[in-house]
């Protein structure tokens, strides 16, 4: 599991590192703005080669892999080249899939710039890229050298984006450990650490996700499918957005299958709604979403496999979910908006 630093320490980190490394930088083009803050905090980074990939999931492919493997070639990265990773969940899940293909694998460093980035997707070395429209279809389990946070770097962000990373703050609370609720409205730097602890300490027991790092899925299952199947729509959302809707629906499945109590699940609601909007989904929409299931990387045997939670604080993996239930709980999502 990689060390996460925060702030001054973890600038010291990459000033040692860069000592004596050769270094190459991937953003996209929305995140190639925080090379300025980036290059203050740490000045070795300056005359550092930029690779720049397009903004967005969309972009999360394997023709953006191979751009930038041609521009890894161009700029002489050999086998102890490290790749640095400044963006969001779409440059740390592709960056570290480039980085470990790459001459059968580089060193990584992830820095991530939203707060989606900071609280899960640069943590746990998980790898992606999208393949034939389904999220995350193809990737590598790789873990970074280390990762780098640094809330300045969400004053860059918009509150849409801000919002997208409270999703999975919202998840850490409900799998694992419901006392990040009260600190929603509190010190941002110490809501991170504690979401960040909530998947390090996950991810220490099962790095490779044999059992319990499942849990980490929570909301994922039905969120998945909802932002593959709107990805290319005048509807699309982002991810955050999509696993809100699915963490309403799979927390209604909990109390159907499980026995979460009524109280809890209109407390997951309400914590919820506070910070994301309703997903209109029409009955089309619906179906076509559902077929998308059978492709989640939990399933097995071909049966649809969920993370379901027992109370807030404890959830449990591998869960068999009906059909009739599932269309209940999108009714239940639609009727509740």
């Amino acid at each position: 599991m990689s060390p996460v630093y925060f702030k001054e320490q973890g600038w010291r980190f990459l000033h040692d590192l860069l000592a004596t490394e050769k270094a190459i930088i991937l953003c996209d083009s929305n995140t190639k703005q925080c090379l300025e803050y980036l290059n203050v905090a740490c000045p070795k980074t300056v005359d550092l080669p930029v690779i720049e990939m397009p903004a967005g999931e969309r972009n999360k492919t394997l023709k953006i892999c191979e751009m930038v493997w041609y521009q890894l070639t161009d700029h002489g990265a050999d086998r102890n080249t490290v790749l640095l990773n400044v963006g969001g969940g779409v440059v740390t899940d592709l960056g570290g899939f480039v980085a470990s293909t790459f001459m059968r694998g580089i060193r990584l460093v992830n820095i991530p710039t939203s707060l989606l980035g900071m609280v899960d997707a640069a943590i746990g070395g998980k790898t992606g890229i999208d393949f034939g429209g389904l999220k995350n279809m193809v990737g590598t389990f790789s873990q970074p050298e280390t990762v780098l946070i640094d809330s300045n770097f969400l004053k860059t962000l918009a509150s849409r984006h801000y919002r997208n990373g409270l999703a999975e703050v919202l998840k850490h609370a409900f799998i694992s450990d419901s006392s990040i609720l009260d600190l929603m409205e509190a010190n941002e730097d110490e809501l991170i650490s504690r979401s960040v602890q909530v998947k390090m300490d996950v991810v220490l027991r099962d790095e490779f996700e044999a059992g319990e790092r499942k849990k980490l899925n929570f909301g994922h299952t039905i969120g998945h499918a909802i932002e593959s199947h709107l990805l290319d729509s005048e509807q699309a959302v982002l991810h955050g957005e999509a696993i809100a809707a699915g963490m309403i629906m799979e927390s209604w499945l909990s109390q159907k299958i499980v026995g979460l109590s009524e109280a809890e699940l209109n407390s997951i609601c309400v914590a919820v709604d506070s910070v994301f909007s309703r997903i209109a989904i029409s009955e089309s929409d619906w179906e076509a979403i559902k077929k998308l299931l059978v492709y989640d990387k939990k399933n097995r045997d071909g049966q649809v496999q969920f993370v379901l939670i027992k109370s807030i604080g404890t959830a449990i993996i591998d869960q068999p979910v009906s059909e009739t239930l599932l269309d209940e709980a999108w009714k239940f999502y639609l009727n509740q908006a």
